[in-house]
Order: structure tokens, then C-alpha cells, then sequence
């Protein structure tokens, strides 16, 4: 004859059963909802936040085990599975920070020293260059790169009739750096709130106009600013910068892996400092190795978008706040192809 037991006497019984892959007990997980316990006769109620069966079947099964060792025979287990709102749903249904803004792709990387500002403002450049209205925002609030990579040494305006900024315009682009609203010398001293609640203000607070798209410079790693992008911005994609050796594909392995796990789609990967060509005989070098990040894009099945060699003029450039995209060089063109494979994956994603 089954056991009568009451719901809290169940409820005890339960937190002997894990969450798979956990150590944590089904009831503090949240994922018991309800407990009904009448006569001999038990019913326990599960809703999951994961579209995984095996999941709920092998918690269904450790119930019942459970259970039954308890010599509660009459059992019955209701499932319900629920997919979560993800952060970028959410940001969809939010405030739009860039009204006016078809496409926001953040250029990331798992780790600094790749050449990602590099890149990003390079990119953006060549966006222009190939027929798009483009944007560049500096969203790295501790090492802002964008006022220098682009030359830009005024302050901005403010919008006429508006308690808004006026974005800087240099190279064909659009920009806004913190950079160029704090000294040069000033270190930014901040939290992290502070730090997420200034690149919102410098999305929302500038006046961007129209643009095809907006090239988002994100801060190395996988911090805060990253997850408040995510939450508040509609992306379109994200690209990873990297460079050939493993150390620097571990952290973009990192990068790819945190963009995917908030809904974020990987529009694919640039291998920066891929190579470097002699001036003088024209001898292709790998210092850093070679492939890596496109033996990396075909296991994470990701796009490869293209290879920036490593070029004293792409220095040069930066440094002088002229960036190498703008020209008609070879190096120029290289940035316009990758440009051009990432404008693809944008609209085949989107």
C-alpha cells in the first residue's frame, strides 16, 4: 500500500534529487512548482526554463525513485517547459538607444593587445568606403583608442534644440569616444554601473542620424559593458578579433562563447597581425603562426572574414589618426573585402 505523505514531507524528499550537472537540489533551483500530496496519491509539478527533454526526463525518473524508496507508489509528474526571454528579446522590446541605427555590430575580443580598436575603427572606415552610412562608437570607457585612431581633437557640439551631443564626424564616419570628452590624461576611476550607465548615455545622449550601421568598440574581455550591450542594444552581430598563436584563441574562444550564450549571433572571426610582408623583398613572415583563427572559425562553425597582416603603415596610420582603410592601398583593400564579408553576414543573419 502507498505511503501518505504530506507536501512538505515531499518537498524534503526532493531536495535529494540534483539538478543534472549540478550540485544544487531541484527545489532550490526553482524548478518545483507545485507539490499536491492527497491520500496515497502524489503529484509533483517541474517547470524547466531549458526545451531539453533528457533533462526533464531524468529528473522525472530520480523523482520517482525517490519517491518510491520512500514507499510513496501513486506518483505523477507534470512537466512544463518554458523558454526564457532572452537579452536580446528583451532588448528588442525595450527603449531603442539608436533610433535612426539599422545594423549595431560590436568588434570584440577575449583579450586586449590583439589590435581590435585597430580593427573596429578600420572597419567602420571601410564600411563608408564601400557605400554605407557608418558609425563608430568607443565603448571602451577605460582605454577609450577611437580619439587618436581617428584624429579626433575637438570637443564635440551640442545639438541645436537638444540636450544631446552631436557625434564627430572624420574619414567619411560618424564617431563618439569618451575620450574626447574627459582630458587625455585623465584615468576614468569607475565602477562598473558607472562605466554601463556611460556607454548607454553615449548611445542614447548622441545624436546618430541615419546609419546603415554602427560599429560598437567593445572593451577586451567579458565584462560588464558586454552584458549591458547585450541587455539594452538590438545587435545585428558581433565579429571577434584575434590573432594567430593559441594564447590568444583561448580568450576568443571565451568571447565567442559569451556572445552565443546571450542569443548574440557571431557574424565570424578577423585574424589580426596575421602575417608580416617585408618592404623590401616582399617575403610573407607568420611571426605569430598562421590559421589559427581559421582552424578556429571552422570548429566553432563560424564565418572566417579575413586576414590583416602586420604592416607598419597600419601603425603608422593610427598613430596619425588616419587610419589605412581611408586610403587606396593594398592593406585599404584587404579592410574593404573584410568589410564587404561582414555586410554579408549581417544581412544573412538578419
Amino acid at each position: 500500500m502507498s505511503k501518505q505523505l504530506n507536501a512538505k514531507e515531499v518537498e524534503d524528499l526532493l531536495k535529494k534529487v540534483r539538478y543534472p550537472g549540478f550540485s544544487r537540489d531541484i527545489v532550490s533551483f526553482g524548478i518545483v512548482k507545485n507539490i499536491q500530496a492527497e491520500g496515497p496519491q502524489v503529484t509533483v509539478y517541474l517547470e524547466f526554463s531549458t526545451p531539453k527533454e533528457d533533462i526533464s526526463k531524468k529528473v522525472s525518473e530520480d523523482i520517482v525513485a525517490v519517491l518510491n524508496e520512500a514507499g510513496v507508489e501513486a506518483i505523477d509528474v507534470e512537466i512544463e517547459h518554458k523558454s526564457p526571454q532572452t537579452s536580446q528579446e528583451k532588448a528588442a522590446q525595450g527603449e531603442n538607444l539608436v533610433p535612426g541605427v539599422k545594423h549595431v555590430i560590436a568588434v570584440a575580443s577575449g583579450k586586449g593587445g590583439v589590435g581590435k580598436s585597430t580593427v573596429a575603427a578600420n572597419l567602420a572606415v571601410a564600411f563608408g568606403k564601400i557605400g554605407l552610412k557608418a558609425g563608430l562608437l568607443d565603448a571602451d570607457i577605460h582605454g577609450p583608442s577611437v580619439p587618436m585612431l581617428l584624429g579626433l581633437s575637438d570637443e564635440p557640439e551640442q545639438a541645436e534644440g537638444m540636450n544631446k551631443l552631436l557625434p564627430m564626424e572624420a574619414h567619411g564616419i560618424k564617431a563618439m569616444s569618451m575620450g574626447v570628452l574627459v582630458d587625455a590624461d585623465t584615468p576614468l576611476v569607475w565602477r562598473g554601473p558607472m562605466i554601463s550607465s556611460a556607454v548607454e548615455q553615449l548611445m542614447r545622449d548622441v545624436v546618430w542620424g541615419d546609419l546603415d550601421v554602427l560599429v560598437l568598440d567593445m572593451p577586451p574581455g567579458t565584462g560588464d559593458i558586454q552584458l549591458t550591450v547585450a541587455q539594452k542594444v538590438k545587435l545585428s552581430g558581433s565579429v571577434i578579433v584575434t590573432t594567430p598563436q593559441d594564447l590568444a584563441l583561448i580568450d576568443a574562444r571565451k568571447g565567442i562563447a559569451m556572445f552565443q550564450k546571450v542569443d548574440i549571433a557571431v557574424l565570424g572571426l578577423i585574424e589580426n597581425m596575421s602575417y608580416f610582408l617585408c618592404e623590401h623583398c616582399g617575403e610573407r613572415t607568420e611571426i605569430f603562426s598562421s590559421g589559427g583563427a581559421r582552424r578556429e572559425a571552422l570548429r566553432q562553425r563560424v564565418p572566417f572574414l579575413g586576414e590583416v597582416p602586420l604592416l607598419p603603415e597600419i601603425r603608422q596610420g593610427g598613430d596619425a589618426g588616419k587610419p589605412v582603410a581611408a586610403g587606396d592601398s593594398k592593406v585599404a583593400e584587404v579592410f574593404r573585402g573584410i568589410a564587404e564579408s561582414v555586410w554579408k553576414s549581417v544581412n544573412r543573419e538578419n
